[in-house]
């Protein structure tokens, strides 16, 4: 009877199947952790190609916007399609736009600026203010609701806050706050920003409030997180030596968690700058002038490409959306700016990097 062949390896010799040898050598890598590794690797990278190819896209749609609207982009205040029905395809540097066009994003980067510094002004105080409460004041069963409540606010859409900032909050606030604060603003030329005409509503005040609002969840309840993590030992010692409560949360809490504060404001100003829907129905989109107090309407980045977006199509150059693409690829530079000057500022201050990242 003739001997029956044994499985040969690669090599021709004896030894086990070739699947069988992989198999185990697949199995030895992943108890050495090398698969892991490599798994977390591809999951870094790709934030960062997606971020990429977001701003490479954008740059490359707006390089004919860039050419043509130059430096004004950044000076003038006016935009503007085209003029009208009279309109025709006219040329600059080789880019087919209407004649008439004019793009400056003056009024929209300020307004998404001064909208953003208003929401940080009202909403980074309440939000550390109601993170030492909950922590440090409240019972932990009424601590445990509040803090429910919180987080669901966050998830509450942003065009719901929005609809109820355009009908019921700002019509309340221009008729019963904004009066009386701006009857009452000494005539200074510094305080003149606070004075008539108070309007309607809608407006640069209604706006940052509403975003003030929409930010406080993010801030608070990361702050919360971070304060419950101080350890006991440092203010139970502040106190024993005689500080106050006050005191205590100022000089030990606080500076424990600072980095992470700093992280948790840089997250919601991110929410801030972005923000689109809310801000849209809230602003009263004025698209040619920066409001000349703080109630008057204004516009923002977002709030700009979401209304004009729709209008842009109808240009048949296409020279207007590739002007809002030069708009959003601003909104993009002016985000990562905040955000790497953010890291900069917690590296300088602290000497540790944000609670995410190994920082700049």
């Amino acid at each position: 009877m003739a001997a029956i062949a044994r499985p040969t390896g690669p090599d021709g010799g004896a030894g086990a199947p070739f699947p069988r040898r992989a198999g185990a050598a697949l199995r030895a890598a992943a108890r050495r952790g090398d698969v892991l590794r490599w798994l977390g690797g591809i999951g870094a990278i790709i934030p960062l190609l997606a971020l990429g190819f977001i701003l490479v896209a954008l740059l490359i749609e707006a390089i004919p916007a860039f050419r043509v609207n130059g430096g004004g982009f950044f000076t003038k205040s006016i935009w503007q399609l085209g003029a009208g029905y009279n309109s025709t395809i006219v040329s600059t540097d080789g880019v087919k736009h209407l004649s008439g066009s004019s793009f400056g994003a003056v009024p929209e980067i300020a307004g998404t600026l001064i909208s953003s510094a208003i929401a940080l002004i009202v909403g980074v105080p309440i939000s550390i203010g109601a993170a030492l409460a909950i922590v440090e004041r409240l019972p932990r069963r009424v601590a445990n609701g509040v803090g429910i409540f919180l987080e669901l606010l966050a998830g509450i859409p942003s065009v719901i806050i929005g609809l109820w900032g355009a009908l019921t909050f700002g019509p309340f606030i221009a008729h019963h706050i904004t009066p009386v604060i701006a009857r009452n603003m000494p005539d200074v030329p510094v305080l003149n920003y606070f004075r008539e005409p108070v309007g309607y509503g809608e407006g640069l005040l209604t706006s940052g409030l509403v975003l003030a609002i929409m930010i406080i969840p993010i801030v608070a309840a990361t702050s919360r997180d971070l304060i419950r993590q101080v350890p006991i030992l440092p203010r139970e010692g502040a106190i024993a030596l005689g500080m106050s409560d006050a005191q205590t949360a100022r000089k030990v809490t606080l500076p424990w968690v600072s980095s992470g504060i700093v992280g948790a404001v840089v997250l919601g100003l991110g929410r801030a700058l972005g923000e689109t829907m809310a801000v849209a129905m809230c602003c009263g989109v004025a698209l040619n002038a920066v409001p000349g107090n703080i109630y008057g309407t204004f516009t923002t980045i977002s709030a700009t490409i979401l209304t004009q977006l729709d209008s842009a199509f109808t240009d048949g150059t296409g020279f207007a959306v590739k002007s809002i693409a030069e708009l959003a690829f601003v909104l993009m530079v002016i985000t990562l700016l905040v955000n790497v000057a953010a890291r900069l500022l917690v590296k300088r201050v602290s000497g540790t990097a944000l609670p995410v990242g190994r920082g700049v």
